[in-house]
Order: structure tokens, then C-alpha cells, then sequence
């Protein structure tokens, strides 16, 4: 039956036999007889089922409220004592948004896949502010002023601007705005809220004060690499983070618009709970980021 606990309790985490098995790379009725097997061992049902969802039944809430914790435990002594002897292996499973792939994430990456070859490193793109204990994940990756203040939180970006750019194309056609006010007349790429589905303000500096300015457009999108691509396109003017059209800016593709209304945000952070701050993977993460920070 232990050998079979670590997929039940992935069942437990994601309340999802399908996602479970996308987590471990098994098929979903290997997921469901380990299951089976555990429930039979245990004579109890650990889920109810159904259809459309999975749920925990009260014997299941009592018995995960025990063993995740011990599972938990277990894996990291693993990890310890391999990582004893210069081996840091398991799952390091990151909640990140999509921005920081490649701002951060894709060179990290591509440093522990180099270093540690027997660590996986597990990125789910989500731009809401989902909870990554409860969902399981060993860390997160937000803005500083998006990160709870129970979290530890390891800086891995400098501060960073948010500017407004468009293709000199679309300038030369509609004209360039000269005041914040100005933008109302201009065809803006928004943003849609991943937590709320509305649409995002964009914030600025006038007058020596941050404003919020709803903007329009014929475009909104989730994604900020899709907004360069319209505003390289001449769609219209679009509001990015500084080192994700740097080289655009550089080779002229993209110019910077009103850019006295920059505003300066903290940049990104990796956080997580405080007793995983000791993990081997997590050590290692944040030690290529501390050396691509310099």
C-alpha cells in the first residue's frame, strides 16, 4: 500500500484523477487501481465520485489530514539525505505567471537543468493569485506587492518599469500622444483580469501621482507576449514590463510612448511557506537566482 500512497495523495491535492495522472506521468486507470488498491486496504472510501468531480469523503478528509503531512516529511528526508551527498533530486513544482518565463524562469531553468539533473522542475503557467499550499505547489512566483505576507519571499528580478510602447507604424498613422489624457483617443491593447475577468487599469504617473486609466481598444488579451505581438503589428499601444520588448526598443520595432508616465514596480519574487525554506530543490533555486542577480 505505500508505494501506492504518493498517487493517491496527488488524487487528494488536485481532487482530480485526470489531473493526477498529468502530474505523474501515469494513465488514469493506473491512478484509479492505486486508488482502488489503498481504499480496499484501507476498507473505506477515500473519494466520492462522480461524473463531473471528485471530492473527499469524511474518512478521506480524517486520513489525508494524517498522512499528507508525514508523506511530506518523508520526501523531504529523501531529498536531505541525497542532497548530503551534492544530489538534489524530487519535484520542485512552481505556480508562476506567464511573464516570468522570460523574464526569470526560462534561464533558471536552463541553470538547474544543468546543474541538477536529477531535479524536475515543474511550471504552471497561472496568472491568478492561486493558493499554492493548498494546491500543492512547493512554490510561487508574483510581484512583490502581490505576495502574502506570511510567505517567505526571495527577490529574483531587479524593480522593474511597466511603459507603454507602440510600432513606429501605428504612430505615424494615428499620431503620438502628448498628455496621459491622450490615450483616450488611441486604440489600446487591454488586459483581462485572470482573477476576475474584468479588464485592467492601467496604472501611470501624472502630476507627480499615480493614476489608474481605463483605456480602450479593439483588443484585450491575457497574455503579455500576445500584446507585443499586436503592438509590433500596429494594432495599437501597449503596456508591458521594460525587459520584455527591450531588444524591440533597441532595434526600433517598438518606441517608448509617454514615457515621464512610467511607473516603477518591485519586480518579481519567488515565495513559500516558511518550513520549505530549508528544501534542497528550493536551496537550489534560489541559489541561481541570487547568481543571475549577481
Amino acid at each position: 500500500m505505500l508505494t501506492h500512497l504518493p498517487v493517491v495523495a496527488a488524487v487528494a491535492r488536485r481532487l482530480s484523477f485526470a489531473a493526477a495522472a498529468a502530474e505523474l506521468g501515469m494513465s488514469p486507470s493506473a491512478v484509479s487501481h492505486a486508488v482502488r488498491l489503498v481504499e480496499e486496504r484501507l476498507k473505506a472510501p477515500l473519494f466520492a465520485r462522480t461524473t463531473r468531480s471528485v471530492a473527499l469523503t469524511e474518512a478521506g478528509e480524517d486520513f489525508f489530514a494524517r498522512a499528507l503531512p508525514v508523506l511530506e516529511q518523508l520526501g523531504e528526508a529523501i531529498e536531505a539525505t541525497r542532497a548530503l551527498k551534492g544530489v538534489v533530486s524530487g519535484t520542485l513544482r512552481i505556480n508562476a505567471p506567464r511573464v516570468a518565463l522570460p523574464m526569470v524562469l526560462t534561464d533558471l531553468v536552463v541553470t538547474l537543468a544543468t546543474c541538477h539533473p536529477d531535479l524536475v522542475v515543474d511550471v504552471t503557467c497561472d496568472d491568478a493569485l492561486t493558493d499554492i499550499v493548498a494546491q500543492g505547489y512547493d512554490a510561487g512566483v508574483r510581484l512583490g506587492e502581490m505576495v502574502a505576507e506570511d510567505m517567505v519571499a526571495v527577490r529574483l528580478t531587479p524593480p522593474v518599469r511597466a511603459i507603454m510602447v507602440a510600432s513606429p507604424t501605428y504612430l505615424a498613422a494615428h499620431g503620438v500622444p502628448a498628455h496621459v489624457a491622450d490615450l483616450q483617443t488611441h486604440n489600446c491593447i487591454n488586459y483581462r483580469q485572470a482573477s476576475t475577468g474584468g479588464t485592467y487599469a492601467w496604472e501611470l504617473r501624472e502630476g507627480g501621482k499615480d493614476v489608474a486609466v481605463t483605456v480602450r481598444g479593439t483588443a484585450r488579451v491575457s497574455d503579455s507576449l500576445f500584446a507585443i505581438d499586436l503592438a509590433l503589428a500596429g494594432v495599437g499601444i501597449a503596456y508591458l514590463f521594460e525587459p520584455l520588448v527591450a531588444d524591440h526598443l533597441r532595434d526600433g520595432r517598438l518606441v517608448p510612448v509617454l514615457p515621464k508616465a512610467a511607473i516603477e514596480e518591485p519586480g518579481l519574487f519567488l515565495y513559500f511557506p516558511r518550513r520549505a525554506a530549508e528544501a534542497p530543490k528550493l536551496r537550489a533555486l534560489i541559489g541561481a537566482a541570487r547568481a543571475r542577480l549577481g
